[in-house]
């Protein structure tokens, strides 16, 4: 029995994760079924493809060469889908879109059901996450990231200008006042997003001729930023937001900005995608429509 193009779509999902739970969590199936399917496939080639550790798996040498080369010919597919699809005028396939929590579910979410009622034969998958982007891991289509990207052969396009800014509520101002300097951020209570495992209590301000950075204090921190931003509008504390996502609170007046005088550095929306080879249409597409409807929404209503 040869090996079928779902075979290859599969051991590309067991290969980008570290877990085969998170194998099954990405194909929407049960670990039993990921385990018996991986052990079928490498019964057929005869060889073991992944080793199984008790907290990761690891791919062996087979393991790296097929990932590698399945690669190839999903893309050569691809490639050959988007030809035939060229000719139609349609865009059909399937997109994995990877995003943010925050900025997934409130805009980029919008967007892709836009972007599919355009496009009725194209089916797209949204993942929103708190963890960092991984550009070494071929996880998705499209990826939409907040800041500067990582250094990859990622190829970007900017879809919207953004930048963090630091805010908190009157009823906080009120009792604590507001910081006049930099330094005084030391004094107050601010809550942290930890969106990684880096120093996630240090906050950036300045441009890039005059960087500053400001480790901060606080009782509260999340992983979520909804759960951030719900604190300080209860008068928790200081935050360090996008300004897209704090901008309605600041034009209502629910959050007020701290130290406005100083300047933050740019913390930009970018979508990333393979660099590498034939890029498919239908991603084209998706990046076009991305950049040219995701500024209206951040910026709101006038």
């Amino acid at each position: 029995m040869t090996t079928s193009i779902d075979d290859l779509r599969f051991f590309r999902v067991v290969a980008a994760s570290e877990t085969l739970t998170a194998a099954a969590r990405e194909l929407d199936c049960s670990l039993p079924v990921v385990s018996k399917r991986l052990g079928a496939l490498e019964r057929r080639l005869d060889v073991r493809l992944v080793h199984r550790g008790p907290r990761r798996i690891t791919l062996t040498a087979e393991g790296e060469l097929f990932a590698a080369r399945l690669e190839t010919i999903l893309d050569d597919l691809r490639e050959l889908e988007d030809q035939v699809t060229h000719r139609s005028g349609d865009l059909r396939g399937s997109l994995v879109v990877q995003a943010t929590l925050g900025l997934g579910r409130a805009h980029v979410a919008p967007l892709l059901g836009e972007f599919t009622a355009r496009h009725p034969r194209l089916a797209v998958r949204l993942r929103t996450s708190a963890l960092p982007l991984r550009p070494h891991r071929r996880e998705f289509d499209v990826a939409v990231h907040v800041g500067q990207p990582p250094d990859s052969s990622l190829r970007m396009r900017r879809l919207a200008k953004n930048r963090r800014v630091p805010c908190a509520a009157p009823s906080y101002v009120e009792r604590h006042g507001l910081p006049e300097r930099l330094e005084d951020l030391d004094g107050h209570d601010c809550i942290v997003l930890r969106e990684n495992e880096g120093d996630f209590a240090l906050w950036r301000f300045g441009d890039a001729r005059n960087p500053r950075q400001v480790h901060v204090r606080g009782r509260l921190a999340s992983n979520d930023g909804d759960v951030v931003t719900a604190w300080a509008l209860q008068g928790h504390g200081v935050i360090m937001r996008s300004e897209w996502q704090v901008r309605p609170y600041l034009r209502s007046g629910a959050l007020v900005r701290v130290l406005p005088a100083v300047p933050t550095p740019p913390a930009d929306i970018y979508a990333l995608w393979d660099g590498d080879g034939h890029v498919p249409r239908r991603v084209g597409e998706l990046v076009r429509h991305l950049a040219a409807r995701l500024p209206d929404r951040l910026a709101g209503p006038d």
